[in-house]
C-alpha cells in the first residue's frame, strides 16, 4: 500500500519544483519543472542513479529547461502552483513505478522512471538521444537503496524550524504543549548552517513506531526490524533520532516472551552510539519511563515550559509566511498580536503556541474561501491547452509532424488568449481581500466562543452604558442592586478587573419574589446572548456530603468515575456564562471549600485531574439570609411609600445574619453583597402591568384584543388573593387564576373569537367579561 511521498521528494515537490516555476513565470507545475527540481538536488536517488550513469546532469537540465520557455510564455500565479494534468498522470505513473520496486512510498527514483516514460516528453527525448540503458538503471537504483530501506521505511526526515541545550546527547522534553516546532527549528538550522561545526552534518529522524509494529504477526520480527533501524542510525553516525511520544517505546512490540522497543533501545543509549531526542508529558513520563529507571537515567530531563505571550508572538511571526503561503493571504501585524491576546484570554483549554498557530490557520482559511475564483472561461482554455499540448505530443511519437505543427499554433493561440484574459482577471482581483485583519481575528474567536461581540465596538461600549437601563426594566424595584452589579460588570468588561479571576462574584440577599433569578437571567441575556447560557444550580441538592462530589465528578475508586461532574462538564462545555448557586446556604460545608478555589483563582480541578476555567464566568449566589430583617411584617412583607425602613440598617442587619452563616474567608472573596429590598405597592402596580401586557401580546397573536379597567386591576392587587410575603410571584399565579382560565374556557366554547375584544371589568366584587367586535 502506498504511503504517500518520501520526505526527499517532498522537499523538492514543495521546495525546488516552485522555485524552479517561479523562475520561468509558469502558469502550471508540468512533469518538466518536477525533473528540474530533481536535477537541482544532487543528493536524490535519482540524481545519483543518472550520475552513476555518467549522464551529464548539467546537460540535461539545460536542455530540459530550454523546452519549458519556448513552450510556455510569462505568466504571474499569486501563491502556490498547481499542478497540471500532465503532472497528475505522472504521479499516478510513478505511484506504479513504486509498487513494481515493492516500495510502499513514491520517491525520486519512480519519478524519474515515469518522466523519461512519458513518450514525447522532453525527458524522454532527452534519454532516448544519448541511449540510456533502462535495465542497468533499475539496478543502479535498486543498489542505492539497499542500503537506506529500514531509516526510509519506519522514519522521516524532518526538513524545516529552538532546541535548548541542543549539544546534549539524549534530551527527554517533558511537556504539555506542542515541540512539534522545536525539533522543526533544529532541523532548519541544521540545513542552514546556523548551529555548531559538530552538527552541520547531522538529520533528524522522526521514528514512526506505528509502521514498524505493523505486520509484525511472529515473534522476533518486530526485534528484527527495530535492531536493524538502530544499526542503520548507528553506521550512518549522522542521524539524530527523534521520538515523539517517547512513552509508547514502552511495551512496543512485546508480545509475550518478546523484548520492546525501550529494551532494544537501551544498549546503544548506554553506549553513546546514537543521538537521540524523546518527547512526552509530564504525566505520560511519570506513569511509564519514570519507573523504568534503567531507561530513564540515559536520558537527561528538559522541562519545556508554556511560551509566554511575547515569546508566542515571536514564533507565530516567525511561522505567519508559511501559512500566508499555504492559504495566499497576508496577516497585518495587528492580526499576529490580537491572535495571541485573544487566544490566551478566550480559549484556556488549550495551550500556546498551538492555539493561536489554530486561529491562524483558521483565519486564513476562512479569508481564502472568499477570494475570487478563476472565470469558468480561463478554466476552460486551459484545460482546452492539457488536451493540445497532449495531442501534440502524441503525434510528435507518432512522427506526424504536419499535424503536430498545426495544433503546435493552436497552442500559441490559445495560451494567448489565456493571457490576456488572465491580466484581466488579476486586475479585477481585489488584493485587499487578501489580508487577514484584526477585525478578521475578532470575528473568528466570537464564533469558537460564542460570545455575540468580543471586540469593544462603539455599539458594545454604549450597550455596556445602557446596562443598567436595561436590567431596570428587567426587573423592578432593585435600583440600588442593579446599580451594584452593572458597576461590578462594567469593571470586568474594560479590563480593569483581575484576568485571574472570574468576572464578577456576588451574593444576592433578599425574601423571595423579589428578582434574585429574574436579574441573573437578565444579565446572562445581556452578556451571552440568550438566558441559556445561565447555568443554575439549587443547592439543596447538595446538603448531603456525599452529593458534593456530583459537582467535580466521583473520586477515583467509586462509581462514576471519569462521568465527570455537573459543573465542571457544564462549564467546560459553555465556559462563558453567569452560573447561579440558588439558595446557597443549604449547601454542605464542604461546597464552600470549592468555591474558594473558584472565587480566588477562577479555576478548578475535576476528578479526572483536567483544569476547568471560570474566568469568563459570573459567579451569583442567592440566599434568603436577612429576609426576616428585610420584611415589613407589618404590611405583609412589603415597604409603603409613607413606611419605608432605613435600608442601610436592614442591610447592616442582613450582613450580620450572613457573617453567622458564612465562613469569613468565604465572603472575604465574594466581589459584592447586593441586599434586595422588598418590593413595594408601586413596585407591585408595575409588575402587575407588565404581566399583563404580556398576557396582551399571547391574545393579540391570537387576533383578539384586552381591555382591563383600573378597577379590576386594583381587585387583582389586592391583599386577600395571596399571601404577599412570597414577592412577586403570586401575581403570575392571580393572572393565571383570575383571567387566563376564564379567557381560555371562553375561546373553547365559541364566545370569543378571533377580531374580537375582550373587556375586563369588575362587578360587586367579581371579575365580569364582556365581548365586543
Amino acid at each position: 500500500m502506498i504511503r504517500g511521498f518520501t520526505p526527499e521528494f517532498q522537499k523538492i515537490i514543495s521546495g525546488s519544483t516552485q522555485r524552479v516555476g517561479r523562475k520561468n513565470n509558469s502558469s502550471k507545475i508540468d512533469p518538466e519543472h518536477i525533473v528540474l527540481g530533481m536535477l537541482d538536488n544532487r543528493e536524490c536517488v535519482a540524481c545519483k542513479a543518472l550520475l552513476a550513469m555518467s549522464v551529464d546532469i548539467d546537460d540535461m537540465y539545460s536542455e530540459i529547461s530550454e523546452s519549458i520557455k519556448k513552450n510556455e510564455k510569462e505568466s504571474f500565479i499569486p501563491g502556490e502552483i498547481p499542478h497540471s494534468r500532465r503532472t497528475k498522470w505522472l504521479l499516478e505513473s510513478a505511484t506504479k513505478e513504486a509498487r513494481n520496486f515493492n516500495k510502499d512510498q513514491v520517491g525520486t527514483d519512480h519519478v524519474l522512471f515515469a518522466a523519461i516514460s512519458e513518450v514525447g516528453s522532453p525527458s524522454y527525448i532527452y534519454v532516448s538521444v544519448i541511449k540510456l540503458n533502462m535495465d542497468i538503471l533499475r539496478r543502479v537504483i535498486f543498489e542505492l537503496n539497499k542500503k537506506k530501506d529500514t531509516i526510509n521505511k519506519f522514519g522521516t526526515h524532518i526538513f524545516g524550524e529552538t532546541l535548548v541545550n541542543a549539544e546534549i546527547k539524549k534530551p527527554s522534553s517533558l511537556t504539555d504543549f506542542c515541540i512539534d516546532l522545536t525539533i522543526e527549528g533544529l532541523a532548519s538550522r541544521i540545513v542552514d548552517g546556523e548551529v555548531p561545526e559538530k552538527f552541520k552534518d547531522k538529520r533528524i529522524l522522526t521514528l514512526d513506531i506505528a509502521s514498524m509494529i505493523a505486520g509484525t504477526k511472529y515473534r522476533g520480527e518486530f526485534e528484527g526490524r527495530f535492531k536493524k533501524l538502530i544499526k542503520e542510525i548507528v553506521d550512518n553516525g549522522n542521524v539524530i533520532l527523534f521520538i515523539d511520544e517517547l512513552h509508547s517505546i514502552v511495551g512496543a512490540g512485546g508480545a509475550e516472551g518478546a523484548i520492546d522497543a525501550s529494551t532494544i533501545l537501551k544498549p546503544s543509549l548506554s553506549r553513546g552510539e546514537i543521538r537521540c531526542i524523546g518527547a512526552t508529558t509530564l504525566d505520560e513520563y511519570k506513569k511509564h519511563i519514570e519507573k523504568d529507571s534503567a531507561l530513564s537515567r540515559r536520558f537527561q530531563q528538559i522541562y519545556v515550559n508554556e511560551p509566554t505571550s511575547s515569546s508566542c508572538l515571536k514564533i507565530i511571526t516567525g511561522i505567519a509566511s508559511k501559512y500566508e503561503q499555504h492559504h495566499n493571504v497576508l496577516y497585518t501585524k495587528d492580526a499576529l498580536e490580537t491572535a495571541v491576546e485573544l487566544a490566551d484570554r478566550y480559549i484556556p483549554d488549550k495551550f500556546q503556541p498551538d492555539k493561536t498557530i489554530d486561529l491562524l490557520d483558521e483565519a486564513g482559511a476562512v479569508k481564502s474561501l472568499q477570494i475570487v475564483s478563476p472565470p469558468d472561461e480561463l478554466i476552460a482554455l486551459e484545460d482546452k491547452v492539457e488536451v493540445l499540448v497532449h495531442k501534440k505530443s502524441t503525434l510528435v511519437s507518432s512522427q506526424d509532424y504536419e499535424k503536430a505543427a498545426n495544433v503546435r499554433d493552436q497552442v500559441i493561440a490559445v495560451r494567448k488568449e489565456i493571457d490576456d484574459l488572465r491580466v484581466s482577471w488579476n486586475s479585477s482581483i481585489d488584493t485587499s481581500k487578501n489580508i487577514v485583519t484584526q477585525d478578521d481575528m475578532y470575528e473568528l474567536v466570537s464564533k469558537i466562543t460564542g460570545i455575540p461581540s468580543i471586540r469593544f465596538t462603539q455599539d458594545e461600549k454604549e450597550n455596556l452604558l445602557k446596562l443598567e437601563d436595561f436590567l431596570k426594566t428587567e426587573v423592578i424595584g432593585q435600583d440600588e442592586a442593579v446599580h451594584s452589579l452593572t458597576a461590578s460588570v462594567r469593571r470586568a468588561r474594560a479590563g480593569i478587573s483581575n484576568p485571574n479571576r472570574p468576572l464578577g462574584s456576588f451574593i444576592f440577599l433578599g425574601p423571595t419574589g423579589v428578582g434574585k433569578t429574574l436579574l441573573a437571567k437578565s444579565l446572562a441575556t445581556f452578556l451571552f446572548g440568550d438566558d441559556k447560557s445561565l447555568i443554575r444550580i439549587d443547592m439543596s441538592d447538595y446538603m448531603e456530603k456525599h452529593n458534593v462530589s456530583r459537582l467535580v465528578g466521583a473520586p477515583p475508586g467509586y462509581v462514576g468515575y471519569e462521568e465527570g461532574g455537573f459543573l465542571t462538564d457544564k462549564i467546560r462545555r459553555h465556559p462563558y456564562s453567569v452560573v447561579l448557586l440558588d439558595e446557597i446556604e443549604k449547601a454542605h460545608s464542604d461546597v464552600f471549600n470549592i468555591l474558594l478555589q473558584i472565587l480566588e483563582e477562577g479555576e478548578l480541578q475535576d476528578s479526572t485531574g483536567r483544569i476547568v476555567s471560570f474566568k469568563n464566568c459570573v459567579i451569583i449566589m442567592t440566599s434568603n439570609a436577612g429576609a426576616r430583617e428585610i420584611i415589613n411584617v407589618n404590611k405583609f412583607g412589603f415597604v409603603s411609600h409613607d413606611d419605608i425602613q432605613d435600608q442601610e440598617s436592614i442591610k447592616t442587619s442582613a450582613l450580620g445574619e450572613l457573617k453567622r452563616l458564612f465562613r469569613p474567608e468565604f465572603l472575604n472573596r465574594v466581589d459584592n453583597t447586593i441586599v434586595f429590598k422588598a418590593l413595594s405597592s408601586e413596585n407591585l402596580e408595575e409588575i402587575l402591568e407588565m404581566s399583563l401586557k404580556e398576557l396582551a401580546n399571547r391574545l393579540k397573536s391570537l387576533n383578539i384584543e384586552i381591555s382591563i379597567s383600573p378597577q379590576a386591576k386594583e381587585f387583582l392587587l389586592d391583599e386577600k388573593h395571596y399571601d404577599k410575603n412570597y414577592g412577586a410571584r403570586p401575581i403570575r399565579r392571580i393572572i393565571l387564576n383570575q383571567l387566563e382560565d376564564p379567557l381560555s374556557l371562553e375561546i373553547l366554547q365559541g364566545n370569543l373569537e378571533q377580531d374580537g375584544h375582550v373587556f375586563v371589568e369588575l362587578e360587586e366584587d367579581k371579575l365580569v367579561f364582556s365581548h365586543g367586535g
